[in-house]
């Protein structure tokens, strides 16, 4: 008699961030493709084009691009939940497989964003589905460099105003 051993979940992210900015304001940097291009992508692989059909069933695509060798990323997905200004839900998945782990699979994104009463925003950001530990570790970096871009974009929005 043999033993089933059942696999292992998927790994799951999840982050949890406060922003200096209001809640209307961050959903519409999520939600507006003309400010999310300014701020979505890693560091090294800033977001260059952003297209997004703001509906449940509707389509989104990024093209990151790295300033160093011009090389391109693209992921997209689609939209399930779009509940302004405190909840969107998506997929996600890259168009190669080129920089992670071979095969790209598709994955899942909740963002939720909460009101604070000092006029922040506290994002909880989950990114599930992942294929593997290198791809939960490259998805921490890229989350977590793109949200502190984020917070600089978000502060240049307060001194242009």
């Amino acid at each position: 008699m043999t033993s089933a051993t059942k696999p292992a979940p998927p790994p799951v992210l999840r982050l949890m961030r406060v922003f200096d900015a209001p809640r209307d304001l961050v959903w519409l940097a999520w939600t507006r493709p003309e400010m999310t291009v300014a701020w979505l992508g890693p560091v090294e692989w800033p977001a260059v084009k952003v297209e997004q059909d703001l509906r449940v069933g509707g389509a989104w695509r990024a093209c990151l691009r790295s300033p160093e060798d011009g090389r391109v990323l693209w992921q997209g997905g689609t939209y399930r939940e779009v509940v302004a200004p405190e909840r969107l839900v998506y997929t996600f998945k890259w168009d190669s497989d080129d920089h992670e782990d071979g095969v790209p699979v598709d994955t899942l994104v909740t963002a939720l964003f909460a009101e604070l009463p000092d006029n922040r925003t506290h994002l909880d950001f989950t990114h599930e589905g992942l294929k593997s530990a290198e791809s939960l570790a490259g998805h921490r970096h890229g989350w977590t460099s793109t949200f502190s871009r984020f917070d600089a974009w978000l502060a240049q929005q307060e001194r242009n105003r």
